[in-house]
């Protein structure tokens, strides 16, 4: 973080002078009251003040302790970081769109002057009085703006890198917040679990011991189990029906007739022939 950029944003909030108070804070945890009234060489009313307008606006918080000889409570105070990283980048980013508003007012519109009474005025302010002071009467000069447009330039570069600087910072501590706030997860969730489980094993063993106290008591009383007698699933026998007897088909044996062979036939020729 810049020192001197939030030095001023101090300024800015809590009056001139103010600013030395961001050197005893910065970088530092729950800071006694009236140590930081030694360093500034202030009044302790004084610091309180100052304190207080920046807790106003959230730059800075604080515990109190009962101090146990004095009896009174003592305030311990502590620079916000990221807060005071946010408020620096708004500020930063008002004097940008002021500086660009001065810059856009030089390019387009005139201005005068008058030199003796080194006063510089809008062209329609010089219109109303006759381009001529209205304190000395001296007749105004046309101002140049070339001088202004540069310097405002200028202004608008610086203070933008300052915002870029200042965004980068917050960024990267947010960054760091996430993974602060990501390991604080983990680990509550670790111990949940671990506690789930404690819990669970605590039960288990309470039950186990109720039942062997149980047991002891009633050493012959024995809880059984009732056996659910198992239906018989009885298959009804489907009577058969008697097929009828099926009437073999004999197959009627062709009477082959044989043919008488050549040789019969000529023996009975020849018997014939013989008889004759």
């Amino acid at each position: 973080m810049q020192v001197k950029l939030l030095q001023d944003l101090v300024e800015e909030l809590a009056g001139a002078e103010t600013g030395r108070i961001v050197d005893t804070l910065f970088g530092k945890k729950d800071v006694n009251e009236f140590l930081i009234a030694k360093k500034m060489e202030l009044t302790i009313n004084q610091v309180r003040n100052i304190l207080y307008k920046l807790s106003a606006e959230g730059l800075v918080s604080f515990i109190r302790k009962k101090d146990k000889r004095k009896g009174w409570y003592i305030y311990y105070w502590t620079l916000k970081s990221e807060k005071c990283l946010e408020k620096l980048q708004q500020s930063l980013q008002k004097k940008i769109n002021d500086l660009n508003a001065i810059l856009n007012s030089r390019e387009t519109k005139r201005f005068y002057i008058c030199h003796q009474c080194d006063i510089e005025v809008t062209e329609e302010k010089a219109l109303e009085h006759g381009f001529t002071c209205e304190e000395c009467a001296e007749v105004y000069e046309l101002s140049d703006n070339s001088k202004s447009i540069r310097d405002t330039k200028a202004k608008i570069t610086k203070t933008g890198k300052d915002l870029t600087l200042i965004e980068s910072e917050l960024e990267e501590l947010r960054e760091k917040d996430r993974k602060r706030r990501a390991r604080a997860d983990k680990k509550l969730a670790k111990e949940e679990a671990a506690r789930k489980e404690l819990l669970k094993k605590a039960r288990a063993a309470a039950r186990a011991k109720l039942k062997a106290e149980e047991e002891k008591k009633n050493p012959k009383k024995k809880v059984m189990k009732k056996k659910v007698a198992k239906k018989k699933v009885v298959k009804k026998k489907v009577a058969k029906k008697k097929k009828k007897p099926v009437k073999k088909k004999v197959a009627k044996k062709k009477v082959v007739k044989k043919k008488s062979s050549l040789a019969s036939k000529l023996k009975k020729k020849l018997s014939k022939k013989k008889k004759k």
